[in-house]
């Protein structure tokens, strides 16, 4: 009876918080309509509409994989935490703000015609490979229960090196996932202006790479041997 009460008290300590991170998801997607629909002024936008459900595809997936195994980590996820990187505070508000970025310039090409119309294969191929980008860091957070938005050692979650799945192949999977995606949903949106914000995000998410891992490098306990069994940060033979 008190190991029911106790997992009663667990699931009830866990609702909130996770209605709450849900919620800050779900408006998320909002957002991203928001910032690509208004500056587009109109809502006949296939490829905008595409981007959205990607973004939701996303937001349902995270959920699906972590609140049933690491419902703190989602938690952790949509809300900030002691321990972050002042850096990684600081890289995460500049990304944040290209992707809107990225989206309002991308509407505004929409609405006054800057880029050329572009062929409507190559947009659905960049489609793919932004569904592809965000299924490999959807591979990657399914692989590592330690899977968190900001850099911190997870001391109070007893974090370990992750060796398991993309982790085979290079050590910030998470991070070629969303390079792949940025790339490409300028493309996918028909903008080559829209390439500009999201060529920034991509150098600051290489540079974001670079400082992680020599976080991890210095702070985490067998990260060094992994390091040597996986040499490469993001593309296979290159770095």
């Amino acid at each position: 009876m008190s190991h029911d009460r106790t997992q009663q008290n667990d699931q009830s300590f866990h609702t909130l918080p996770l209605l709450m991170a849900l919620l800050k998801e779900a408006m998320g997607v909002i957002l991203v309509a928001v910032t690509l629909f208004l500056p587009a002024g109109r809502l006949d936008w296939a490829m905008g509409w595409a981007l959205v459900a990607i973004y939701a595809l996303w937001v349902a997936a995270t959920a699906l994989v972590l609140i049933p195994r690491a419902p703190e980590l989602y938690i952790e996820r949509a809300t900030r935490r002691e321990g972050v990187k002042t850096w990684d505070t600081a890289i995460l508000s500049v990304i944040g703000l290209t992707t809107i970025a990225k989206h309002v310039v991308a509407g505004l090409d929409l609405r006054f015609g800057w880029t050329m119309l572009m062929p409507l294969g190559l947009q659905i191929a960049a489609m793919g490979i932004a569904a592809l980008g965000y299924a490999f860091m959807t591979w990657a957070l399914a692989a590592n229960p330690f899977f968190s938005k900001v850099v911190r050692i997870q001391e109070d979650r007893e974090q370990r090196v992750v060796t398991r799945g993309p982790y085979r192949l290079v050590r910030h999977p998470g991070y070629v996932g969303s390079i792949a995606f940025e790339l490409a949903t300028p493309i996918m949106l028909g903008s080559l202006w829209a390439l500009i914000p999201a060529a920034l995000a991509v150098i600051l998410t290489i540079l974001r790479t670079h400082l992680e891992d020599r976080t991890l490098l210095e702070e985490l306990e067998g990260y060094k041997q992994y390091a040597q069994l996986v040499p490469h940060r993001l593309l296979p033979g290159v770095w």
